[in-house]
């Protein structure tokens, strides 16, 4: 099967039908969940005229006239029966209903009191501090569209708007495992000296729970075919995406690819992107679950995660999310040496409203090299056959 571009790679993904389940959870439960409805105002906030600070209610007919008798009270929360005449004023508070007849509200700080009438030391203007009919938002008006991750100020408005429980997307369960003879999990002792400490499984678990998933650890599995097959179906019945790493490329022992294509009799969406890190990926569907077979390098694995496991996360929860993508401007030369797409770990600044990037600093060699993701990171996207110089202004995509 021949390698597909990354954009062909994206678009595929794209189309995927996948169905996206909601529940309801209660308001103070929802932080971080993806809103699945269009929260939608049903009265103006405010309902009627409102005090907008503490101060005194008065009908402003005459800019001339300095001093008002105080007929009442109208503490916040109450309703006073009593009507603003020209020649009167009502106490009023921060949020309470301005008083019927009145149109303006003198601040407690413009006003000298004495003898139960105020006089005016400083003058205002019609309309002063009073919160018109549907200043915070009008009927009918959508206040957060559907795919709004939910941040403590959505919390807020739907809370002023009475909502107890709220429609979210659910989010996957994802199973995660490493494939390999060679890896060790942590505290497990090494016997000889090809045996490397794994780190996949634990960076693409961080990953799971950052993007507000749960995960399934599924652990490391030797390179043995019925142990690898073994895990992947236990993977399937328990979660709706099971992420693999290792096993995909070329070698006697990659026995991922075939489980896939041929044991799980699974539809491979595509095998093999033309990118760096991480080319030998396959993405595979069964039914309404997913398999992404990535990459056994550090680096290559948590790219590959980024760019493809990702989307289809996404996908679960309504489509709405996106990593971000910036404009960030290369403070050096780069040239791609390759048919890839290449995404390339950058130390990322941002100043003077501009973001920079710049891959000085970062080692070269393989694609094992997960320390390059250090620090203020984000990946620098260079197209098939294309290069960069210094001062060009570079597709980059935001990590942190």
């Amino acid at each position: 099967m021949a390698h597909i571009s990354y954009k062909e790679a994206i678009d595929r993904i794209n189309s995927l039908n996948i169905i996206a389940n909601t529940k309801k959870v209660f308001l103070a439960d929802s932080l971080n969940h993806i809103l699945a409805c269009n929260i939608k105002a049903f009265v103006n906030s405010p309902a009627y005229p409102t005090a907008a600070m503490d101060g005194y209610a008065i009908k402003l007919q005459d800019n001339n006239q300095k001093v008002f008798n105080i007929a009442d009270i109208a503490p916040a929360g109450s309703v006073t029966q009593v009507e603003v005449e020209q020649t009167t004023c009502i106490k009023a508070f921060t949020g309470s209903l301005m008083p019927k007849g009145s149109d303006t509200l003198i601040p407690i700080e413009f006003v000298e009191v004495k003898n139960n009438q105020i006089h005016i030391k400083q003058e205002v203007d019609i309309g002063y501090a009073v919160m018109k009919v549907g200043e915070n938002y009008k009927k009918d008006e959508i206040l957060i569209p559907k795919g709004t991750k939910i941040d403590f100020a959505q919390i807020g408005v739907m809370a002023s708007l009475n909502i107890v429980y709220v429609e979210v997307f659910t989010s996957p369960k994802v199973s995660i495992c490493s494939t390999g003879s060679e890896i060790l999990d942590l505290g497990e002792s090494a016997v000889n000296h090809s045996q490397i400490r794994s780190s996949n499984h634990l960076t693409l678990e961080a990953l799971t729970h950052k993007y507000g998933c749960e995960s399934i650890m599924l652990g490391l599995i030797k390179d043995d075919k019925e142990s690898i097959l073994e895990a992947i179906k236990n993977g399937l019945n328990q979660s709706d995406i099971v992420v693999t790493t290792g096993g995909v490329s070329v070698g006697d022992y990659d026995f991922v690819k075939d489980i896939v294509k041929k044991e799980l009799d699974a539809e491979v969406i595509f095998q093999g992107v033309r990118i760096k890190p991480g080319q030998h990926i396959i993405v595979a569907q069964k039914g309404n679950k997913f398999i992404c077979a990535l990459p056994g390098f550090a680096y290559s694995s948590t790219v590959c995660f980024l760019l493809f496991c990702l989307p289809i996360i996404f996908a679960f929860r309504g489509g709405s999310q996106k990593l971000p993508i910036v404009k960030a401007k290369a403070m050096n030369d780069y040239i791609n040496q390759t048919i890839k797409t290449l995404f390339i770990a950058s130390d990322l600044d941002y100043k003077d409203n501009i973001y920079t990037i710049s891959n000085s600093s970062k080692r070269s060699g393989t694609s094992a090299i997960l320390t390059n993701l250090l620090g203020d990171v984000a990946l620098a996207i260079v197209d098939e056959e294309s290069s960069y110089k210094k001062g060009d202004f570079i597709d980059t995509i935001l990590l942190r």
